[in-house]
This record gives C-alpha cells, structure tokens and sequence, in this order.
C-alpha cells in the first residue's frame, strides 16, 4: 500500500480504496471524521446536524453490543478515529477493565459540553449563516418568480 496521501483523490466505490484514504489521510482531515449526529432539540437549538465530539460531552450509542447506553465521553482519539466513553468497557483476560474504542458514526451526541468558547463561537456563527441563507434564499425566489411572471404576460 502506498503510505503517501493523495490529495487528487475524489471518490471511490472500493472499501479498500476508503479504508485507505482514511488510513493515510493527515491529521486536519481525519478530524472531521470525528463529527457525530445530534438529537432532534440539539438540531433545532443549535441549527446544525453534526458537529465533532470532544471530551465531556454525553453520547447515546446507536449501533453494536452496546446499543441504547449513554455514556460520557473520556477519551478523543484522532489517530484512530474513535471516542471511549465512560462505564463502557469489558473484561481483559487478567481482570482489568478496558474502554471499548466506538466509532462517532455510530453515536449521537445527546448534551453538548458548551464551556468551550471556541465552540459556542462556531455554533453562533453556523445559526448566524443559517439565518442569513434563509433570508437570502426567500428573497432570490421572490425576484425570479416576479421575473417569471413578467416573462409570461410578454
């Protein structure tokens, strides 16, 4: 497997070929793997779908063994793309517990951690742009449905 990073890669139908990009892929990139779903109030509170997980915030698992648990996150790892959560973890063979690594695609974030002044000025700006989109959006089909109407009596 070639170890170097291609940045002219698109897209590709082969998992080897994901499993891949994602492998070599640089560290600024594998952090938007990171981003998990949130809950139907945290979309309509904070007007976003995903947003990337960070420590302390409470997560609900959706898919594996542990399905249905909630837990909160401990451990972010970038490197390997995966969150460790709180209470979930299994026996190792001498007796001590070990965090189970899970994949953010399979959790939804159900609390946001907001002591993050970073964040909340990320998620201010993203409700800002959503606003203005709207607004925006409204106003260029107003003027083409006018236009259009003008087209049609010509």
């Amino acid at each position: 497997m070639k170890a170097k990073y291609s940045t002219a890669w698109k897209t590709s139908t082969k998992p080897n070929k994901q499993r891949k990009y994602a492998h070599n892929a640089p560290l600024h990139i594998k952090n938007k793997f990171l981003s998990c779903s949130l809950t139907k109030s945290l979309k309509d509170e904070h007007s976003t779908k995903h947003i990337r997980v960070k420590i302390k915030d409470t997560v609900k698992i959706l898919r594996g063994e542990h399905k249905g648990k909630t837990g909160e996150i401990t451990k972010v790892s970038i490197k390997n793309s995966t969150v460790h959560i709180k209470d979930i973890t299994r026996k190792k063979v001498n007796g001590q517990d070990a965090h189970i690594p899970i994949r953010p695609s399979n959790i939804q974030i159900i609390e946001l951690d907001l002591k993050d002044e970073k964040r909340m000025k990320m998620l201010r700006k993203k409700k800002e742009q959503k606003k203005t989109d709207k607004t925006t959006n409204k106003t260029t089909t107003s003027n083409t449905d006018v236009r259009l109407s003008e087209a049609k009596r010509t």
